[in-house]
């Protein structure tokens, strides 16, 4: 009786340690420890989630939000959660440059964004220093080129002068000579405005910038007919305005009211819907160079970025609303997709992630169009203008083709 009462006992206390999961129950032996759930990889992220970029930051924090839940719900990443750590800089640059040694801090393997041009000049030293890649979502070429030292740095979007490019392809297919130009002060208008006041680039497509068409307007500038007025005095034939959101529909609402009917052509920060929400009417007859987002149903079924493209629309507006998938979400859309697969590949190797990135990016097709990363190219779109982007004209609220 005694013997059956100290096993008992015993029975009694290996159950408890069983419920609390001290003794392991692998067949491996006794002692042994319960196997730890896999490591999540964890990638920053950086986007204006609020102030003045917030119409380009949002969509971007919103599609990596969406993209973290899919790849997860699907099982990780070779059975590892995806950690994406989001931080809003508030449209500052300050800010990014503190939330950039935050998350180098919290051992990201990767950072994707900032948003905007400035932001991103303002922590590529930082992440290329600190050896972690860095693939921003803004579209100044200064952040990629030349890649000199800066071999950690890529980015995402159609760059600046090759959509410039883009635009003075059409004003001299238009037998247009003559132009005046209206730049943002911040940082994607003044990467911008010094290709647009380029000699060679303005020879090149036989263009003259008209004496007082070289006009400039701040990221909070809240009516700009001043400058247009001066614009208006001049033999301009067309005017360029190189920015982003609200600055550029508050220049076609300003040219509506003083009757200017001469083209406006803008670039591909306007190529969200809140651009036609903002201007209005006036937004009809505005040309803007893009990726072919804004035009996918358009698109031939032949299109190498068609099935991409479709994919992230139809994902995106599945979660937050029909119309509100842009180019901006689809920066961060390609820039994240890039580091899971290299994550795939390679694993969370910081190094190895970034060599990934620049050698086997080849033939990608993402929404920003089909990349080719090397190590003397750190964006990997088409150089070719035609080949790179497409015109877009805005027509009864509607985006449509503006093919050649």
């Amino acid at each position: 009786m005694r013997n059956y009462l100290k096993y008992a006992v015993v029975l009694i206390l290996v159950v408890a340690l069983l419920a609390l999961g001290g003794i392991s129950c692998s067949s491996g032996g006794g002692g042994a420890t319960p196997t730890p759930a896999a490591t999540p990889y964890k990638v920053g992220a950086l986007f204006a989630n609020s102030g003045n970029n917030y119409p380009l930051g949002q969509p971007e924090w919103q599609t990596v939000e969406m993209m973290e839940k899919q790849i997860n719900d699907a099982g990780g990443i070779n059975g590892h959660p995806l950690d994406v750590i989001m931080y809003d800089t508030a449209s500052d640059t300050a800010t990014a440059a503190t939330m950039a040694h935050k998350l180098i801090d919290q051992g990201v393997v990767a950072i994707i964004g900032p948003t905007s041009t400035g932001e991103s000049m303002a922590i590529k030293s930082i992440a290329n220093d600190a050896h972690v890649p860095l693939i921003s979502c803004a579209a100044g070429s200064v952040i990629v080129q030349p890649v000199g030292n800066f071999t950690w740095v890529f980015n995402t979007p159609q760059l600046d002068y090759i959509a410039i490019e883009r635009l003075y392809t059409y004003l001299q297919e238009q037998n247009i000579t003559k132009i005046a130009l209206l730049t943002d002060t911040a940082g994607f208008g003044a990467a911008g405005r010094k290709w647009l006041v380029n000699t060679d680039m303005l020879s090149k497509y036989g263009l003259t910038i008209v004496p007082n068409g070289d006009q400039t307007y701040g990221p909070t500038d809240v009516d700009m007919q001043s400058q247009l007025t001066k614009i208006n005095g001049t033999d301009a034939q067309a005017i360029v305005c190189w920015g982003t959101n609200p600055g550029p529909a508050i220049i076609a609402r300003n040219m509506k009211t003083l009757g200017m009917t001469i083209p406006l052509l803008c670039s591909h920060g306007i190529a969200f819907q809140s651009f036609i929400t903002t201007a209005g009417a006036a937004a009809n007859g505005v040309i803007f160079v893009a990726g072919k987002l804004p035009i996918v149903d358009q698109l031939p079924g032949n299109d190498t970025q068609k099935v991409v493209l479709e994919k992230y629309k139809s994902d995106f507006e599945a979660v937050y609303g029909v119309g509100s998938a842009n180019t901006f979400g689809g920066h961060a859309y390609d820039a994240l997709n890039m580091v899971v697969d290299a994550l795939k590949a390679v694993g969370p190797d910081r190094a190895k992630i970034r060599d990934y990135i620049e050698n086997d990016i080849e033939n990608w097709p993402g929404t920003g169009g089909v990349y080719n990363m090397s190590p003397q190219n750190h964006n990997g779109l088409p150089t070719d203008p035609k080949q790179a982007m497409v015109l877009v004209k805005i027509v009864n609220g509607q985006w449509t083709w503006l093919k050649d």
